[in-house]
């Protein structure tokens, strides 16, 4: 069965991991989810992630999930850009999250990279998701 929105779908599947205090948790690969991951892991939020191929032409990510003194690290991560509504900003319109304690990823131009990022680099983008 297809999905109508498989980046929706890894962060649901890395909120409920952590919501129950899970490690790991796994999510089928794309080119995509692994460039937010890699966001994702610059900004401090997941420890580390890996792809491993289940059989020829099937692969899934292995997302290693990052705790704080039990605490998870991602206390709150949404979908801002859905497949029914698109969301886009320029960078001088990017709101901050939490007054800057968290973050936004954005798809630019010059690929996947968090608000810290575009804004050092001066471009917007769709905005991906929302993460504190």
């Amino acid at each position: 069965m297809s999905m109508s929105d498989p980046l929706g779908d890894m962060l649901t599947r890395i909120r409920n991991a952590q919501s129950a205090r899970q490690s790991r948790c796994k999510a089928p690969a794309s080119k995509l989810r692994e460039n937010v991951l890699e966001a994702l892991k610059r900004e401090g939020y997941i420890r580390a992630w890996r792809t491993e191929e289940v059989r020829p032409g099937v692969r899934f990510i292995d997302i290693e999930l990052k705790y704080s003194e039990g605490e998870p690290a991602i206390k709150e991560i949404t979908r801002v850009s859905k497949p029914g509504r698109r969301v886009y900003s320029k960078i001088a319109e990017l709101p901050r999250i939490y007054n800057g304690l968290g973050t936004s990823i954005l798809s630019t131009p010059r690929g996947v990279m968090s608000e810290n990022e575009a804004r050092a680099a001066n471009v917007g983008g769709e905005v991906l998701c929302r993460v504190f």
